[in-house]
């Protein structure tokens, strides 16, 4: 079976990256013929690593550069490369003949399901149905959002198949037919587990507004009050990099809270540390909180839409907090610091819980999806 995945490109660092990379490698083991479509590759190396197998294509669309535009020029400019981007996947499709094509609710997610290809359309989504109404955009931007919040619910209605990450999102979208839910696999395919001895709390994200990296480091700056011999590790990128580091320097944190760069194998960070901590204002379903959780850390998150609470249960693998209680967080965090009897309890019942998704029960729901799609001649 051929398999498409479209998305923008492959040279980031973020999750839904990570769950491209460990999906189609996962299927191109098993023998499917997995390819890569993208738009703004400019020749970027992928930051994970793919199969030598799969084969990669870019159109050379390149959305990215459009993004500093005033907004009528960018609405002009995105509807020129949007039908220039169909064009060019149209020929590619048609040349390549696949079975399932599926958008990761890219640049494509308006027009692919059109194309007459002969393959099978998914749209699959990373992020929770009102994620652009949380952007806290004023103005004329939110009132762009919301026009496009009712468009792509027009337009996933259109797909074979449309795939959400979590129950909690599945709700938002409302009576559709054509929806399913697949939640992201988890990363440990070792089966080892934290100690949870090391006096270290992790973070990992994206440095933007979403993640809400500046809660966090206000929050530790309490918690560093109470217990000033722990430290916080924040491993990402973005562009509020330097905003954040100016607040940890202006609150004397830095030598208690160290931003790093990205890391490919981050195995070794999960089994030093103690506890995951996600202070976001909205997600799809957290990679971070799956990753953490396969390798038996407690959690402490905001129970922001949409994810954590498909992943945590209150009081058991960790805690779950209101998004306005930062004072609640601080307290949860010294809690697990406090007792460790609770933090490696908690660390168990993480590690117990991960086998929900674990990489061969989430990628079977795939391969039902595919075979339910696509009904080979015996």
């Amino acid at each position: 079976m051929k398999i498409v995945f479209c998305i923008l490109g492959t040279f980031n660092s973020g999750g839904m990256e990570r769950v491209l990379s460990n999906k189609a490698n996962y299927l191109s083991n098993l023998g499917y013929d997995v390819n890569i479509i993208t738009t703004d590759q400019q020749n970027r190396p992928s930051y994970f690593e793919f199969n030598q197998s799969i084969q990669h294509y870019d159109l050379n669309i390149n959305y990215t550069s459009n993004r500093f535009n005033n907004i009528l020029l960018k609405t002009f400019t995105h509807l020129k490369k949007n039908n220039l981007h169909k064009k060019k996947l149209n020929q590619l499709l048609i040349s390549l003949k696949a079975d399932i094509v599926i958008s990761m609710f890219d640049n494509d997610y308006n027009f692919l399901y059109r194309l007459n290809d002969g393959s099978k359309k998914i749209l699959e989504i990373h992020f929770s149905r009102f994620k652009k109404l949380q952007y806290g955009r004023t103005g004329i931007w939110k009132f762009v959002n919301q026009y496009r919040n009712k468009a792509e619910l027009k337009y996933v209605k259109k797909y074979d198949r449309f795939v959400v990450l979590t129950e909690e999102d599945k709700g938002y979208w409302g009576p559709l037919n054509n929806i399913q839910v697949i939640p992201n696999a988890s990363e440990n395919k070792t089966g080892e587990q934290a100690k949870l001895i090391n006096p270290n709390a992790i973070a990992i994200g994206r440095l933007d507004y979403q993640k809400g990296f500046d809660r966090l480091i206000h929050i530790w700056s309490k918690v560093n009050e109470l217990h000033p011999d722990w430290i916080l590790n924040i491993y990402g990128n973005g562009p509020l990099k330097e905003e954040f580091q100016s607040l940890i320097n202006s609150l004397n944190l830095q030598n208690v809270i160290h931003i790093h760069l990205p890391v490919k194998h981050i195995k070794e960070i999960y089994l030093n540390s103690s506890m995951l901590l996600l202070t976001s204002r909205y997600e799809g379903l957290p990679m971070v909180l799956l990753e953490a959780q396969s390798y038996g850390l407690p959690l402490v998150s905001f129970a922001c839409q949409c994810g954590p609470r498909d992943i945590i249960t209150d009081g058991k693998n960790g805690f779950l907090v209101e998004s306005d209680q930062e004072s609640v967080f601080i307290k949860k965090v010294s809690h697990l610091i406090n007792d460790e009897s609770l933090r490696k309890e908690m660390g168990d019942a993480s590690f117990y819980m991960a086998r929900t998704f674990n990489e061969e029960e989430i990628m079977g729901k795939w391969i039902k999806l595919f075979d339910e799609l696509v009904i080979k001649p015996r």
